[in-house]
């Protein structure tokens, strides 16, 4: 998709011949506020660079993870920039699916990028993707509810607390749900929110001989809370909201409670953008019976595919797009509640972000506190808070979550949908070779 553009009258000759000449690169990204603010910034960019000329192709993340699979998989090469995470990137880096990021320019300023965030998304100590913007994740809640109902919450909330805080103020009949929570299925979509409920339930999604472990008593309790939950207390039609229906649902008001990710806090904080703006309080995100594995790690990061023709071009724009300038761009123009958080030291140490965003140190302690390697009560053979980290887990993920998602909307029973996601899960790693 590409974006239409009105060029001022003076020297459009000039930029007419420049533009014939333009190197066009494709950019595939999801549609979550921070890209479309991206792709909105295409001209400031191709003013900057009169040789490239931006072809965008912006999709739902379910839609977007799937093309971009099977045109890396496949050596398809349709794209030159892709939007890819901390799942993906040190595993098609381990395939030499992407280009590595070891010659910076350096103003760049790599070591300005959080240490955790550089760690996911490197193999072998080299960068393969940029973060545009990283997360953990948090709870939000509508302020003025709670102070109604006279509910005061605690530095650490707990998953049983949420309950009974979302069936006080349930109030459907105002159009006031008491919570809403990732239904949609996917790995990246439902089960990110409910692998973090699984670990601090004390589950975990294999043990240390790779067997599966979806039909443990702390799975059953997890899913069994969860569909609980959000089946009595959240909005009609739950297991179609994802990432982006949720928060549209809480910046409007429809929601008393939502756990998800801290990048939509600038957002939410955002009066142009939330109706709840000057209504909004944030915690931690809950935990049950173990803190460990609360709240997840995540970067939606650029890549460079390998089957690339523009390489010099697609480092052009991701390092324009991942960079400190970028940011200061986004918040001259934007405003700074809008610029991609989780990425930058040099973001938090920002008076003007500081100011206009009071979750800043919040967000910043949750993304350093995250540990992939250590997410889970028992021990794990994998790297990962709210995924897996092997190649199998897409499919695995993706398959578990719509079972997940056949619970919540009473086509099965918990313990069908988790006994069926066990067999499955089970031939899954046997085919793939992971157990003696």
């Amino acid at each position: 998709m590409k974006l239409s553009r009105v060029l001022p009258l003076a020297g459009i000759a000039a930029v007419g011949a420049s533009a014939a000449q333009a190197e066009t690169i494709t950019v595939a990204t999801v549609n979550n506020n921070d890209m479309v603010i991206m792709q909105g910034l295409t001209d400031a960019f191709e003013q900057a660079h009169p040789d490239i000329t931006l072809d965008w192709v912006v999709l739902e993340e379910n839609v977007l993870r799937q093309r971009l699979t099977t045109d890396i998989a496949t050596g398809g090469g349709q794209f030159d920039v892709m939007t890819i995470g901390t799942y993906e990137v040190p595993i098609w880096a381990e395939r030499d699916w992407l280009a590595p990021l070891d010659d910076l320019p350096e103003d760049y300023r790599v070591d300005d990028l959080l240490q955790s965030v550089r760690d996911g998304l490197s193999e072998d100590g080299t960068l393969h993707a940029l973060p545009f913007y990283a997360e953990s994740s948090m709870m939000y809640y509508r302020q003025d509810l709670f102070d109604a109902a006279g509910i005061e919450v605690p530095e650490q909330p707990t998953w049983q607390q949420v309950r009974d805080w979302a069936e006080t103020l349930h109030a459907p009949d105002e159009q006031t749900y008491g919570i809403c929570l990732r239904g949609k299925p996917g790995w990246g979509e439902n089960m990110a929110l409910v692998s973090t409920m699984i670990n601090t339930f004390g589950g975990r999604w294999f043990d240390m001989d790779w067997n599966p472990q979806i039909d443990s008593p702390a799975w059953q309790e997890a899913i069994g809370f969860y569909v609980d939950l959000l089946g009595n207390y959240g909005p009609p039609g739950a297991s179609s909201n994802g990432f982006n229906e949720n928060l549209a649902l809480f910046s409007r008001g429809n929601c008393a409670i939502w756990v998800d990710a801290t990048s939509a806090a600038g957002k939410l904080y955002d009066a142009d953008e939330s109706r709840v703006a000057d209504q909004l309080g944030f915690a931690p995100a809950p935990v049950a019976e173990t803190p460990k594995g609360s709240h997840w790690l995540w970067s939606w990061a650029l890549a460079i595919p390998a089957t690339s023709d523009s390489r010099d071009a697609a480092r052009e724009f991701i390092t324009w797009a991942t960079s400190q300038e970028y940011v200061e761009l986004v918040g001259e123009q934007e405003g700074w509640t809008s610029v991609p958080p989780g990425t930058r030291k040099s973001t938090y140490e920002n008076p003007d972000y500081q100011e206009a965003a009071p979750f800043a140190d919040f967000v910043l302690q949750a993304i350093q506190d995250a540990d992939p390697t250590d997410a889970t009560q028992e021990p794990a053979p994998y790297i990962g808070v709210q995924f897996v980290g092997i190649p199998e887990f897409q499919s695995i993920g993706t398959q578990v979550g719509q079972m997940v998602a056949s619970a919540l909307t009473g086509e099965t029973s918990v313990e069908q949908a988790l006994q069926a996601a066990q067999r499955a899960t089970q031939r899954t790693v046997e085919r793939a070779g992971y157990q003696d």
